[in-house]
This record gives structure tokens, sequence and C-alpha cells, in this order.
């Protein structure tokens, strides 16, 4: 890897809004996010998966102890289902498990499943995921062809519309709390739907009030020069409230 243009001071803080590309992990973004700033204090609030693009909240220095705060607030999200498939990830990056036919399916009976996934409920998180338990990372444990039980986590989906359907496909718009895996929704609804279904594209579009709009793409940030970097890094006071920074 290439010497860092810039070796800002460990003292410098604030929050970023990056607005990831498919492809890499949360972590690749906070690692560039180090090598351009020449910081090794760089966490995110809230990982997107690989196949999702969309807003990151990166936090530089001070602003890292915010991330409980950051984490906690509910995230919108775009996205499309395949109906009549489904696979072992609950997403297009993992393997089919079974095909079955989306005839019948209408805009109709979409929505009316939806409806039903709005609200408080319990979902169980899938194996392929980066959730540990009993010290081991449930992903890991499914390469290797494992299953465990696991224990179904509180959510709230707060909103759930549907969009533009062309069968198979059919895209969709979620407001839904922390720790909400979208990608196990669009899997749970195709149950529902007795076709199957896993999600094939995911953008989080906003994080509370802060949306896709005010982030910069992760290869803009790292061509920017210093005046550029000090403007996108907000200063943290501008994102988090006084009363969660003076806690």
């Amino acid at each position: 890897m290439a010497q860092s243009r810039f070796r800002f001071p460990e003292t410098f803080s604030g929050i970023l809004f990056i607005d990831k590309p498919m492809g890499c992990t949360s972590h690749d973004v906070v690692d560039c996010v180090r090598h351009t700033l020449g910081m090794k204090r760089v966490g995110h609030a809230g990982t997107l998966d690989p196949m999702a693009t969309g807003l990151l909240i990166i936090l530089v220095g001070q602003a890292t102890k915010t991330s409980q705060f950051l984490m906690g607030l509910d995230k919108t999200y775009t996205g499309t289902l395949k109906l009549g498939e489904t696979t072992d990830s609950h997403d297009a990056d993992g393997e089919v498990t079974q095909t079955r036919p989306v005839e019948g399916i209408t805009a109709e009976s979409l929505t009316a499943v939806m409806k039903g996934f709005i609200g408080d409920q319990y979902q169980m998180p899938p194996m392929f995921s980066a959730k540990k338990q009993g010290g081991q990372t449930l992903y890991k444990l499914a390469r290797q062809g494992i299953e465990v039980e696991r224990e179904p986590r509180f959510i709230r989906i707060s909103a759930l519309n549907i969009g533009s359907i062309n069968l198979p496909f059919a895209d969709f718009e979620v407001m839904c709390s922390k720790g909400t895996y979208v990608r196990t929704l669009a899997h749970d609804i195709g149950e529902k739907l007795r076709c199957g279904a896993h999600l094939t594209a995911l953008r989080r579009t906003a994080i509370d009030k802060f949306t896709v709009d005010m982030s910069v793409k992760l290869a803009d940030f790292e061509n920017m020069d210093e005046v550029a970097i000090r403007q996108a890094v907000r200063p943290t006071f501008q994102v988090v409230p006084a009363r969660v920074l003076g806690s």
C-alpha cells in the first residue's frame, strides 16, 4: 500500500458520511479512511454487507466514542427482491437452495404480506452473519456446513412499502430499527408468499435524518485535498446531540 498523503493529528476528530460502493466491506472503508487520513483511530457506526451500497457513518478520533448512539438510530433502505428463489445467505451472494414458481404473485398479495411485517417483532439472525454465538462467528460455522441454534433478536419495522414489480423482481423501501437483517426480511417475505425470495440489491438511503445525499463517494474522498477533507469531516456536535456528548 502506498504511503498516506496526509498525517492528520490524532486530535483531529469528527464524523464522515461515506457512500459505500458495492463489493467492499465496511471494514475496508474504515481502512481506506485510516490510510487517507494517516490516522489509526477510525471506526464506523453500523455495518453494511459487501453487496450493499449507501450511507455508512465513519467516526474519526474522539467521535468513535459516539458509536453506540449512532448505531441505535433507525435506518432506511431501498432494495430488490427476487421471488421464487431462496439462498443460504438470504441474498444474491449465497448459493440457491430452492426454486419455486411465482405465478399468481401480485402487487396486492405482496403488499398484504408486507403489511404483516410492520411493527415490533423478533427476527432470527441468519447463519451467514458476523454475529457471534458461543464465541464463534456464525458465518464461519455456516461455511463449514454447520448450523446452530440462534437467539432471535427484537426489531421494529416502522414502514415497508412495495415499489415497482417486474416478476420475479420487486422493489421495496423499508424503515427499520438497528439490528434488522434486511436480507432475512426478504427471505421471510418469500416464505410468507410460499414462493421463496432473496435479496438482490440493497442501498441504505438514510440513518435517522441523515441521508445518503449528504455523503461523499469513497473514491472521491480518497482524492480530496486537505481542505476538502476537513470540510467533509463534520464536527461531532453537528451530528450527535449535546446530551450524548455530555454523558
